[in-house]
């Protein structure tokens, strides 16, 4: 039997496109070997989502005497903890499965492999395809003299199956992974070191968000290494090459993903496999560029880093800028609704070109929203006068992108 499309790989990238080209008549065969749902699902987005829920929860219940709540925690089961993760995972795929099977895709759980530009090998048959579409995806990265050996270093897939907590990690690496991992472990009592090679943590980021997450890292007790790297292990003793020692109980490797690339060319290469950005939702976007061809501003694709305070970005940063550009800081501190939730640490900040937003940063409860009604206003070109005749609902945070361009 033929089919208009074989997919390999059923993460983010694979399974959307090939739900939305079944929905529209084609026939489609996607090959997983694992479990559909991708990294994001099964070993990223989801589960670490999930802890950082509980961590948080745990960490706020400490702090409840704060708002009057008298509320005693004796202790608390990591496994249980793990437990909840594990169940999430599995409700949110169970729902993908049952789509997947309704959009009319068909799905063989195994490891596939493109023989020729129309034929895919897997589970002892063949398979004749039109199109191949290839989103293996990702694996995690290692470096050279820091190995994964799923006991002392570990991948972020080693580490959501950890079966209690450790006294004390160190974290290699503060991207995304590095940064979230770091708060789910500080949350729950944990104590952190965090090593980064590059001058500030969370490299990526605009300057002024790479700060204040070491403003807060400095308050939550999270130590940090800038500028520094192991220089060697000996008997789980590490030495950085900045001379300091550390005795963590493991090493969680965040240093990033490796794509994992197609053996032919002959192929759609769609998701991280691609080796751009490697986000969930910018592969969801490329499927459906292919399927529906509604394309995107790959200029404006948002990164979003979770817990308390979120942390959003989009466009350009403020390194990137020249004189030509403008600023605008409000602090989090000028909005009433921060204050309620006791979550006044972080700001908004708006980098403008001709009066139109062209970098937006937010280190704020909620920046996770509030990034996308800035993309929007930056995607169509609004300027800051069409932006100022909205009217935000008080008391919000949104209201806060309102109040910086009021500084305009």
């Amino acid at each position: 039997m033929g089919y208009d499309y074989g997919i390999i790989g059923g993460g983010p990238a694979g399974y959307t496109a090939g739900m939305l080209l079944a929905q529209r008549g084609k026939s489609v065969i996607i090959f997983e070997k694992d479990k559909l749902g991708g990294t994001c699902l099964n070993r990223g987005c989801i589960p670490t989502k999930s802890l950082l829920h509980s961590s948080e929860l745990y960490k706020e219940v400490l702090s409840s005497a704060n708002i009057g709540l008298d509320i005693t925690v004796n202790s608390f089961d990591f496994l249980k903890v793990m437990e909840k993760k594990t169940s999430t995972v599995e409700k949110v795929r169970k729902s993908l499965e049952l789509a997947v099977k309704n959009s009319g895709a068909e799905v063989v759980y195994a490891n596939a492999q493109i023989k020729d530009k129309n034929t895919i090998f897997a589970d002892g048959i063949e398979y004749n395809v039109s199109e191949i579409i290839y989103a293996a995806g990702s694996k995690p990265k290692d470096i050279k003299g820091l190995e994964f050996d799923h006991k002392f270093i570990l991948s972020s897939d080693d580490v959501l199956n950890i079966t209690r907590l450790p006294e004390s990690v160190l974290i290699v690496g503060s991207g995304a992974i590095g940064i979230e991992w770091a708060r789910i472990f500080s949350n729950f009592g944990v104590e952190v070191f965090v090593s980064e090679i590059a001058e500030h943590l969370l490299p990526l980021a605009d300057i002024e968000v790479s700060k204040r997450v070491e403003r807060i890292f400095k308050q939550r007790k999270i130590k940090f290494f800038l500028n520094d790297s192991i220089d060697s292990i000996e008997d789980r003793t590490v030495k950085l090459k900045s001379g300091n020692i550390i005795t963590p109980d493991f090493i969680l490797l965040a240093a990033g993903r490796a794509p994992i690339n197609p053996e032919v060319s002959d192929c759609i290469v769609l998701g991280d496999s691609c080796g751009e950005i490697q986000l969930a939702h910018y592969a969801i976007h490329q499927a459906k560029r292919l399927a529906l061809g509604i394309d995107y501003d790959k200029t404006l694709v948002p990164s979003v880093i979770y817990g308390e305070p979120e942390i959003a970005w989009a466009g350009l940063r403020e390194q990137d800028c020249g004189e030509d550009c403008k600023k605008i800081i409000l602090p989090v501190t000028a909005l009433g609704k921060s204050w309620c939730d006791d979550s006044t640490d972080g700001f908004i900040k708006l980098i403008l070109k001709d009066n139109i937003i062209v970098g937006a940063h937010i280190v704020s409860k909620e920046a996770s929203a509030l990034i996308h009604e800035l993309i929007i206003a930056m995607q169509n070109k609004l300027t800051a006068d069409d932006l100022k005749k909205v009217c935000f609902a008080h008391p919000t945070y949104s209201e806060g992108i309102f109040e910086a361009l009021l500084r305009v």
